[in-house]
């Protein structure tokens, strides 16, 4: 198996225009074989999916998810380029599995890590910074722990970096990269709101306390 250089990457993005990360898997899984590793792109529909991110895409749909019980609902909308690709069942499919997704993954609050506003991110580090097992170790590593730490937190709260639920040996931008390349079209997950029943309603319960006394006091 030929060793997974830097070097190796970066001959493979070159050749198929495909992300660093998923041009490192390709090696991976193919130990190494470079024709190996363009064809596993080019199957998984990754190669094409790249070279078409940057076009614009303005069409697509907003679809929904309604979970069993109805206490739990999702918008979500997912953007192509052409209204012919946003009708068809590929892109269909994808838009119920990412709302069915955002449903699943309460912790999820943005589409990617790059979307967290940075005092969303800074706070999570002041937590991070805080906690107790950090105590009386040096800066330069409470430091590295801490990074990450938060960089596990952020992906946490990235719809795109999340295993999907139907197959967890891919994340959900993987998949979506996947339906792309299949397409034809460059597919964009713009944002999506989440509801949940009865959610900031303060409900009114008895009052336990005054109830005591009352008993106490007769």
């Amino acid at each position: 198996m030929a060793a997974i250089t830097a070097k190796l990457v970066k001959e493979l993005r070159d050749k198929t225009s495909a992300g660093m990360m998923d041009c490192k898997k390709a090696l991976i899984e193919n130990k190494g074989d470079m024709n190996k590793s363009i064809e596993w792109l080019r199957q998984k529909g990754i190669a094409s999916a790249e070279k078409k991110s940057g076009r614009v895409a303005a069409e697509g749909a907003v679809g929904s998810y309604i979970h069993t019980g109805s206490r739990v609902g999702v918008l979500l909308e997912l953007n192509c380029e052409t209204d012919f690709v946003a009708r068809g069942d590929l892109f269909q499919g994808l838009l119920r599995d990412l709302s069915m997704q955002v449903a699943a993954c309460p912790s999820v609050e943005y589409v990617s890590v790059d979307q967290i506003p940075e005092p969303i991110a800074n706070k999570e580090k002041e937590i991070e910074m805080g906690r107790d097992d950090l105590s009386g170790k040096p800066d330069q590593i409470k430091a590295k722990i801490v990074e990450g730490r938060i960089g596990k937190r952020l992906k946490e709260m990235a719809l795109l970096e999340q295993p999907f639920i139907k197959d967890s040996s891919i994340n959900v931008e993987e998949l979506v990269k996947q339906v792309a390349g299949k397409i034809g079209e460059n597919i964009r997950v713009r944002r999506f709101t989440r509801y949940i029943l009865g959610e900031g309603i303060e409900v009114q319960g008895p009052d336990f306390a005054e109830e005591v006394a009352s008993m106490t006091s007769g």
